[in-house]
């Protein structure tokens, strides 16, 4: 047991670690945010008032939404100490048994997970292309090379995700570190010569600023909010670091950071209104420029690692609560349970970031694909965090209504401020988010249909049972295993091996896994066994959503429960159905042939639940949807 001294040596580590991880997405943002204020398509004239009331937006959007909205309330919404929107929906959901309640529930988080996935396409484009561009102000005669340089570094980027990052991750902490004291050294180096931005600090003058501009005030928060990506991912990782090791190093040192590096930029801007062409980069000092580029390289890398390994994250997640279809994923750390590797997901992500990158060619023409997705999520949280202050805090629903009333306009503001860039590229995350959730509806109310025309077609298992005692069949040496649904009394293999064989193994084990919708089960809550007659038994396996679905495992545990069995003798049965379309449809026609596709080139079970390949044997039926 470790002593009460090592205690902030524990602290100072996942510090350290949350920086290298969390803080990535939000930590390379002065990249871009400040530049597209004044030079983007909705940028507005870069004056001495407009400097500093875009100052007083960013400090006021930084400190409302991430200080305030995500580190002081929405972290405290763990799922077992977990977060995510994948925990926020189940703990939403945890309370609410009304049908038409949880539905609702279901659709707002299932669609907040849809546009994860349009942020996870966008942020490593932007972040990526924002950092080699610092090479022109250099050199512009490397303008031409952009685009290849920043698909070559993506391509790297991509291709290492098979290795995981347990082994680069190390040293993703301490460059985070060594980044972040960089942008608030050239932030500081300018604040000092013009220590006046910090009167930008007065919410003042973020109002005049509105009142000087008007609507096109309002639509500059579309540029503000991009100050603000990532923070969602406070809160995602938070089950990997703590509560209070993210808040520490927020509060403490990347906040200070951030907002130095932005007041040094406004700096820079009333000295030399130019300079808005690329403000972070023109605060570097000429002969240390491309060093700084090397390491915002290296930055926006680490932020893209984290954007992607949440996409993984996310995926198992969805497919373990049965939204999306299993898939096959490789563990890449024996000791880490969350570092997987999904390469249909890496795939998809590397020709969609690759696409962006050369269809937009410029982080500010890309900046106006980016926002809508990240309000869009945002607003979400703040749905589901009133649900849970009401439910699970028992907030009065008035204090409620007030707190995450008020969250919810800001949300929303920024989402509206984002409206006009649907034209210009913020219908790409639109598109994307629409069909992820097209995707995971479809294959969840597939699903049920298919459950549906089983349990329809099935055979009692009391009923077999009493058969069996009637006239009992050869029984052989061995113990058979058949996975089955919780919906299903007798599973269909067991049936059709019944039919052809006309035999029984002298035990039969009925398995069935439950994914709950909490992050995780502990051993001794995760295997129940009941005695059948006719040495049946059913066994139940139950996980979290963020463990992996290891049976054998699980099965290891059956001499605790009272059932001692020998898996090395033991042969697994899985149920393989082709699914094709039918007349009789509970399913439109594009539902049911994206079904069916999704279905046909879903994994295996024998990979998902890591079953050993050589006592396996699949038995197949063909089955109408």
């Amino acid at each position: 047991m470790k002593s009460d001294k090592d205690k902030p040596q524990r602290l100072i580590t996942t510090i350290v670690g949350a920086i290298g991880v969390v803080y990535g997405d939000i930590g390379t943002s002065p990249l871009y945010t400040m530049k597209l204020m004044f030079s983007g398509p909705l940028a507005t004239d870069p004056s001495p008032s407009n400097i500093m009331g875009a100052l007083s937006l960013i400090f006021w959007a930084l400190t409302m939404v991430i200080s305030i909205k995500y580190v002081l309330f929405i972290m405290r919404a763990d799922n077992r100490g977990e977060g995510g929107i994948m925990a926020l929906m189940a703990l939403a959901l945890h309370r609410r048994h009304r049908r038409s309640h949880r539905a609702w529930i279901m659709g707002i988080g299932l669609f907040g997970t849809a546009l994860f996935y349009g942020d996870g396409l966008i942020t490593p484009a932007i972040s990526v292309l924002s950092a080699v561009e610092g090479l022109e102000i250099g050199t512009p005669r490397l303008h031409p090379f952009i685009q290849p340089i920043a698909v070559g570094v993506l391509l790297a980027l991509f291709s290492i995700q098979r290795y995981g990052t347990s082994r680069v991750g190390i040293l993703f902490g301490p460059i985070m570190v060594l980044w972040f004291l960089a942008v608030g050294y050239l932030g500081f180096r300018s604040l000092i010569q013009n220590p006046e931005v910090l009167e930008a600090l007065n919410p003042l003058y973020a109002v005049q600023f509105f009142q000087n501009q008007g609507w096109q005030g309002f639509f500059i928060l579309g540029a503000v909010v991009l100050a603000l990506t990532g923070g969602e991912a406070l809160y995602a990782d938070m089950g990997h670091f703590g509560l209070a090791s993210i808040r520490w190093s927020w509060y403490l040192f990347v906040l200070p950071a951030l907002l130095i590096n932005y007041l040094g930029q406004g700096a820079l801007l009333l000295r030399n209104p130019e300079a808005m062409q690329n403000p972070f980069y023109l605060l570097v000092p000429e002969g240390a420029l491309y060093p700084m580029v090397a390491l915002a390289t290296l930055a926006t890398i680490i932020a893209s690692q984290a954007v992607i390994s949440g996409a993984f994250s996310i995926t198992r997640q969805a497919i373990q609560l049965d939204y999306l279809p299993r898939q096959r994923m490789i563990h890449t750390s024996e000791s880490e349970i969350g570092q997987i590797f999904v390469p249909a997901v890496n795939r998809v992500l590397m020709f969609g970031v690759i696409g962006l990158v050369l269809f937009f060619g410029s982080s500010a023409e890309l900046a106006a694909a980016y926002g809508i997705a990240v309000t869009g999520a945002m607003a979400i949280d703040t749905m589901l965090a009133f649900i849970v202050a009401i439910d699970s805090w028992k907030w009065p629903i008035r204090w409620a209504t007030a707190v995450m009333g008020t969250f919810l306009f800001i949300d929303l503001s920024f989402f509206a401020a984002n409206i006009p860039k649907i034209p210009e590229g913020g219908w790409f995350p639109l598109l994307l988010g629409g069909a992820s959730f097209l995707t995971m509806t479809t294959w969840k109310r597939g699903r049920e249909v298919l459950q549906h025309r089983l349990q329809r077609e099935s055979v009692s298992l009391g009923a077999f049972l009493e058969q069996i005692a009637t006239y009992p069949p050869i029984r052989v040496p061995g113990t058979a295993i058949f996975l089955n649904s919780r919906h299903l009394s007798l599973p269909f293999a067991l049936l059709q091996n019944f039919e052809h064989n006309h035999i029984l193994h002298e035990r039969i084990i009925l398995l069935t896994v439950i994914f709950e919708d909490i992050p995780f089960v502990s051993e001794k809550d995760r295997l129940m066994v009941e005695n059948l007659e006719q040495n049946f038994f059913r066994v139940t396996a139950k996980f979290g959503f963020m463990q992996v679905p290891h049976v054998p495992r699980a099965l290891a545990l059956c001499p605790l429960a009272g059932l001692a069995i020998n898996l090395d003798e033991a042969t697994f049965f899985l149920g393989r159905e082709t699914v094709i379309p039918t007349r009789d449809r509970e399913l439109n026609r594009y539902q049911e042939k994206l079904f069916i596709s999704l279905y046909r080139n879903a994994a295996s079970p024998l990979q998902f639940f890591r079953l050993p390949p050589r006592r396996v044997i699949e038995l197949g039926s063909v089955i109408e949807v």
